[in-house]
């Protein structure tokens, strides 16, 4: 089942500075051996509340691929350079069962609501 990470990413002054392009320049590299790739990136169009910043968004073949890059030791010796030069909220999301419906999502809460 592939996994989907989001980068709420805020950059001070909205340009990268040397480091972080340093980083750009880099992570692709990291991100490859693990089956990921960029979906989206960018600034987005708020409709409601509030999201200072621009998003990432990246897929990999599975959850387990995510972790393994994220925990690499290449990914690891250039995470300082976003660290350091950015604010990041970053999560990992599941993909849906092919059969998934927000519908029957909802009954199901309402039985294990309702003890049955």
């Amino acid at each position: 089942m592939k996994t989907y990470l989001i980068n709420h990413l805020r950059i001070p002054g909205d340009v990268p500075n040397s480091d972080g392009l340093s980083y750009l320049e880099q992570v692709e590299a990291t991100v490859a051996p693990h089956g990921g790739k960029w979906l989206a990136q960018g600034a987005v169009d708020v409709i409601e509340g509030a999201w200072p910043g621009s998003v990432v968004l990246m897929e990999f073949p599975s959850r387990e691929a995510a972790m393994a890059w994220y925990h690499s030791p290449e990914y690891q010796a250039i995470l300082p350079l976003r660290i350091n030069n950015a604010i990041s909220d970053i999560v990992l999301i599941d993909q849906m069962p092919e059969d998934f419906t927000i519908k029957g999502f909802a009954s199901e809460v309402r039985r294990a609501i309702q003890g049955g």
